[in-house]
């Protein structure tokens, strides 16, 4: 290579070098600083892509976790309303046999027939009354087997969503909870005039309702047992869904983390190349005073 003071060649390889040195560095200063392999699409763009939707979806299971958390808690506070229902209707019950036997006048089966209708009302205000962020659970409106949600307001039985898409095989399922109050139960005098718990204010009508009290503890059973069958999948579906979200996120930090000793190694082997290239560019810079001395 000629001595020219025009151009200095060695210098501008040594600084391209440089260039490239001190890029990788900047490169692995990022990665370490962030904890990530990929900060741009730049880093790997395919890479990119694919760890953006593994994003989503473990913030969509996430989420789902949640929804099916809440479904279990409206469950719960369903079923603990049904467990005092269960408590009148067993009372009631227990009036219904008072009221059978003989021994007692017409009086005082009237009087066993206001505390009886007194029970039945208590129902119906609770069955009225348990609601969960606003949905009421007992009153019959999540007893349909239709759902409608286009409106703002969703009507008949409850979807619970917890995927991460939209297909009724696998994203979500339905809650349905039938009817408690006492007319739907068949008990009381706001039932069918004709039901057979209808009233125990004679001998004859308190036999009968014996057999209707039977009936409609049974219909409450089969509520109670349909929302711990539910209680019970939410529960598998929440152990499913965190197992996945956990595996998720494995993948995705394999695409997006870094290597923190491996990139530390190349942290360290720029930086020496950098200080290098530094330390050569210095040197050939002084390559045209060389020439100036020949003049001289």
């Amino acid at each position: 290579m000629s001595l020219v003071v025009n151009h200095n060649l060695m210098a501008g390889n040594i600084a391209n070098s440089l260039n490239s040195h001190y890029g990788r560095l900047a490169t692995s200063t990022e990665r370490l600083s962030t904890g990530l392999r990929i900060n741009s699409s730049a880093d790997d763009a395919a890479g990119l892509a694919i760890r953006e939707l593994m994003r989503s979806d473990i913030a969509t299971m996430q989420q789902g976790v949640r929804n099916a958390n809440d479904a279990i808690s409206l469950i719960q506070t369903a079923d603990g309303a049904l467990g005092v229902i269960d408590e009148k209707l067993i009372r009631m019950k227990e009036l219904a046999e008072q009221a059978a036997t003989g021994t007692y006048d017409s009086t005082q089966r009237l009087m066993i027939e206001s505390e009886y209708q007194q029970m039945a009302s208590e129902i119906t205000r609770i069955a009225n009354a348990t609601d969960f962020n606003g949905i009421h659970l007992l009153n019959g409106n999540l007893s349909s087997d239709t759902h409608n949600g286009k409106d703002l307001t969703a009507t008949g039985k409850m979807k619970i969503h917890f995927g991460t898409a939209n297909d009724s095989a696998e994203d979500y399922y339905y809650i349905q909870i039938g009817s408690a109050t006492a007319s739907s139960f068949g008990v009381g005098n706001e039932a069918a005039s004709d039901a057979k718990a209808y009233t125990v204010s004679t001998q004859e009508a308190a036999q009968r309702a014996l057999v209707g009290l039977t009936d409609a503890i049974v219909s409450k059973d089969k509520i109670r047992a349909h929302i711990g069958a539910m209680q019970n999948r939410l529960e598998n579906t929440i152990t499913n869904l965190t197992t996945q979200a956990e595996n998720l996120q494995a993948a995705e930090s394999r695409i997006s983390d870094v290597d923190v000793a491996t990139e530390m190694t190349n942290f360290v082997r720029n930086q020496i190349l950098t200080q290098s290239a530094v330390a050569m560019l210095s040197q050939a810079n002084s390559l045209p005073q060389m020439a100036m001395q020949l003049i001289g």
